[in-house]
C-alpha cells in the first residue's frame, strides 16, 4: 500500500467496521432499554454510554446497579471485563505507538473490540502500511460503530419497555462475542485460554454479584500463559 494511499486505508477500514453495526445497534438499543428499565434516566443512559463506550463492562456495572451491590464491587468487576482492552493495547502498540499523542489518545477511547479485531487482522495482512495508513484505517473502523452505539443507545432508552420481550435482543451479546473471538482462536494457548474461562465461568455462576466472571477471566489469562510458556518450552528443548 503506497504513502499516498491513507484515504483509501480510511475508507477500507470503513468498509471491514460496517458489517459490525448489525450486531452493534440491537446491542446498543437493548443496554438503552435495560438502562431505562434499572431507572437511569434517558440523559444518564447516552451519558453512559459515551463515556464508558463499552458494552460488557456496562451491562456488567448495571446488573450490579440493581443488585445495590457496593461500588468497589461494581468498578472492580467493570475493569476486569475490560481487562482485555489492555491486551488490546499492548498488541497495538507496535503498529500505532509512533502515532502522535493526540491520536494515541483517541484511539485508546475507541479501543473496542471490534476496531481492534479489524485493525490487527488488516496490519498483518499487509505488513506495509505506514503509520499514517495504519492510524486512517483504525479511524475507518470505528467511523461506523461509534455512532450507532450511541444513537441506538438512545433510541433504546427512549423507547424503553416499549419494545415487545418476543423480539429477543439479548441474543445479539453472545453473538457478537463468538463473531469476534472464533477467528482469532489461532493457537493452542488461545484454545486453552477459552475454554477454562468457559469451564470456570460455568463452575463460579453461583458467586455473588458476579464476580465468577473475574475468577473465569483470570483463570483463562493464567492457563493461556502457561500454555503459551509449555509450548516454547517444548520447542526449545526438542
Amino acid at each position: 500500500m503506497s504513502s499516498t494511499t491513507t484515504k483509501s486505508a480510511f475508507w477500507l477500514g470503513v468498509r471491514d467496521g460496517s458489517p459490525f453495526v448489525l450486531v452493534v445497534a440491537p446491542f446498543a438499543m437493548l443496554f438503552g432499554v435495560i438502562a431505562t428499565e434499572a431507572g437511569l434516566s434517558v440523559f444518564e443512559t447516552l451519558v453512559f454510554s459515551i463515556a464508558v463506550i463499552a458494552g460488557a463492562a456496562q451491562f456488567t456495572a448495571l446488573q450490579l446497579m440493581t443488585e445495590n451491590a457496593p461500588t468497589v464491587i461494581i468498578l472492580a468487576s467493570a475493569l476486569a471485563v475490560n481487562l482485555r482492552m489492555a491486551m488490546y493495547s499492548a498488541a497495538l502498540t507496535p503498529h500505532l505507538g509512533s502515532a502522535p499523542l493526540w491520536q494515541r489518545a483517541l484511539m485508546a477511547y475507541l479501543l473496542v473490540d471490534q476496531s481492534y479485531a479489524c485493525s490487527v487482522a488488516q496490519y498483518e495482512k499487509d505488513p506495509g502500511m505506514t503509520i499514517a495508513q495504519k492510524v486512517a484505517f483504525f479511524f475507518g473502523t470505528i467511523s461506523p460503530i461509534c455512532p450507532t452505539w450511541y444513537a441506538f443507545t438512545l433510541i433504546g432508552a427512549l423507547v424503553g419497555n416499549q419494545i415487545p420481550p418476543e423480539w429477543g435482543l439479548d441474543f445479539v451479546v453472545p453473538i457478537a462475542f463468538l463473531a469476534l473471538i472464533a477467528p482469532m482462536l489461532r493457537t493452542a494457548s488461545h484454545l486453552a485460554a477459552a475454554l477454562v474461562a468457559i469451564l470456570v465461568a460455568l463452575l463460579a455462576n453461583g458467586i455473588p454479584y458476579s464476580l465468577g466472571l473475574m475468577v473465569a477471566g483470570i483463570s483463562g489469562m493464567i492457563a493461556g500463559a502457561q500454555v503459551e510458556l509449555w509450548l516454547k518450552a517444548r520447542g526449545k528443548w526438542s
